[in-house]
């Protein structure tokens, strides 16, 4: 097995672990969704969408990219057998973290009512109480996501799936009851900030028991914070512009949908948001697996292994997160209406075409992943490539570029499609600038990417994956267009037609070919459960490879 196998071997054996919990906790953490929302009035969801906005601006001021440069610098370090350094990089880094944290924390919660008169004049009191709970989450963010950082540099994925699981399992478990309970959204945000406590204080714990702890024998010297801070901050600082950037202009889109829009609106848009998740799935492991990945090649003395991985990457990714976009689109209204009927979910499971009780979340759902087919230029891996390589003064400028020119969008898209159509095209107009200001950095890396280290990916096979993808898109959305059945069985029946036309399509036409399956199949193989799973579809895709082109090996 060669180099670059190796490394997709341990690349996808990573990314499978954090695909478990990322997962895991996203659908457990939707059947708390889906209660909450059945649970709550629309306007109830929106308000408690409206009340994170805040403490999830201000977390991004926290970080300073230190969490980035804890993943580089424990996975080099840990290569590189320093046990004592990479001692004094874990203190320092959660230090750094929990004054920040805390920090923060004490700015969100003093400067609740202005916030909330910002977001919501008409609903300041209780935005404020709601945003005074939610700024605990500011702090014990920074735990998670420290210890997240250090999971991954140490290739200890399932760590970090723990954590998340979890945390999930916590606010899943609790939210629910005590809006039955009586609490309403109040309760909603107990459940969320206590799963955050339980998750900060579990990681911690990992984190000291499992690899902080046995690093200290390796240390004879007191820790110099400041002097050991100050590379992580050289490096993370131009991270920091970036995550800054591209987080607070998302933010800054969802207060002016929120002044626009009003609470019932953003209830539906926040009922979306969590279905745009799902594509997490496949990006967020993937991405986050590689970022080590990257960081131990030398792009300079190992050019060609490079553009081998970084396009092995793009067309993987590719292979599943577009027909993932495109099934999801359409499928949005039948999920969206099976699992938030007006009327109750017993009407969804046995009425045809049951009222919906969030009737623009499905649009909202698919406008808002329409730009996660940019992932057919390779633009999903550029940022994580680049951070690799330690390029992230470049990750800094495609990000302030996007944020320059996607803040006046912020306002004025989002008030023009309000004057041309009320509330709903709003937030339509939020979604649209919001997809569009990610446009000018997606653009700049791939070519600063190509022009620097000749990276790429493959556009031939990016038209045929999107071909097959369209095609299964197609025959699914004629399908489902004549069944005038309950909503359930329409979204069974979409999937499996959308499912059963991409596998037979893609190999057909070429997107992928016997010896990416065999890679696959081979990068799957230490993930028992997975493989099997994957058995099936494998084993149908190189029949049919071998069907199109009976000489696998001059297949390219």
């Amino acid at each position: 097995m060669d180099k670059a196998l190796q490394i997709g071997k341990s690349s996808a054996t990573g990314s499978f672990y954090l695909l478990i919990g990322v997962a895991a906790s996203t659908i457990i953490m939707a059947l708390g969704t889906l209660f909450l929302a059945g649970l709550l009035p629309a306007s109830d969801v929106g308000l408690y969408g409206m009340a994170a906005i805040p403490a999830t601006l201000i977390s991004y001021f926290r970080d300073w990219g230190v969490n980035s440069a804890l993943t580089q610098q424990v996975a080099s370090l840990k290569m590189s057998g320093n046990q004592s350094k990479l001692h004094d990089v874990i203190y320092s880094g959660i230090i750094f973290e929990i004054i920040t944290g805390a920090i923060l924390s004490v700015v969100c919660f003093a400067l609740a009512e202005p916030l909330a008169y910002i977001i919501s004049p008409s609903n300041v009191g209780k935005l404020t109480l709601y945003i005074s709970i939610v700024s605990i989450s500011i702090f014990t963010g920074a735990l998670i996501n420290a210890a997240s950082g250090i999971f991954v540099g140490y290739e200890k994925m399932k760590l970090n799936s723990l954590t998340q699981i979890v945390q999930a399992v916590m606010k899943t478990a609790l939210g629910p009851a005590l809006i039955v309970l009586g609490f309403g959204v109040l309760g909603a945000l107990y459940a969320y900030i206590f799963s955050f406590v339980i998750a900060a204080a579990l990681s911690i714990i990992l984190v000291y028991a499992l690899v902080f702890g046995p690093l200290r024998k390796y240390k004879t010297s007191k820790c110099d914070l400041i002097k050991t801070l100050k590379p992580m901050l050289v490096y993370g600082l131009p991270l920091t512009v970036s995550t800054v950037s591209a987080g607070v202009l998302a933010q800054i889109f969802a207060v002016t949908m929120a002044n626009f829009g009003g609470t019932v609106m953003m209830g539906n848009y926040y009922v979306s948001t969590y279905f745009v998740t799902l594509i997490t799935f496949i990006t967020l492991p993937v991405t986050t697996a590689l970022f080590p990945v990257f960081s131990k090649i030398n792009p300079q003395k190992e050019p060609e292994l490079i553009k081998t991985v970084f396009a092995s990457a793009a067309k993987y990714t590719m292979l599943l997160v577009v027909p993932a976009t495109l099934l999801l689109i359409t499928l949005s209204t039948p999920l969206i209406n099976t699992l938030f009927p007006k009327d109750g979910l017993l009407n969804a499971f046995f009425t045809a075409n049951a009222a919906p009780k969030y009737p623009y979340a499905a649009l909202f759902l698919s406008l808002s992943i329409v730009g996660n087919l940019f992932t057919l230029t390779g633009s999903t891996n550029i940022s994580t490539f680049q951070n690799g390589v330690k390029k992230t003064d470049q990750v800094m400028k495609q990000s302030l570029l996007s944020f320059i020119i996607g803040l006046p969008l912020a306002y004025l898209l989002v008030a023009y499609f309000n004057s041309i159509g009320g509330p709903s095209y709003a937030v339509i107009g939020g979604i649209i600038g919001s997809t569009l200001s990610n446009v000018p950095n997606i653009a700049w890396g791939l070519y600063w990417s190509w022009k620097n280290f000749k990276i790429k990916a493959n556009f031939n096979i990016s038209a045929r994956i999107l071909g097959s993808s369209l095609l299964a898109t197609a025959v699914s959305i004629v399908l489902i267009n004549f069944l005038i059945l309950p909503y359930f069985i329409t979204l069974i029946i979409g999937f499996l037609v959308f499912s059963i036309v991409y596998v037979i399509t893609a190999p057909l036409i070429g997107a992928v070919n016997y010896a990416d399956i065999e890679n696959l199949a081979a990068m799957t193989s230490s993930l028992p459960l997975v493989s099997k799973v994957l058995g099936l579809p494998f084993s149908l895709m190189k029949k049919i490879c071998l069907f199109s082109h009976p000489d696998p090996k001059k297949v390219k």
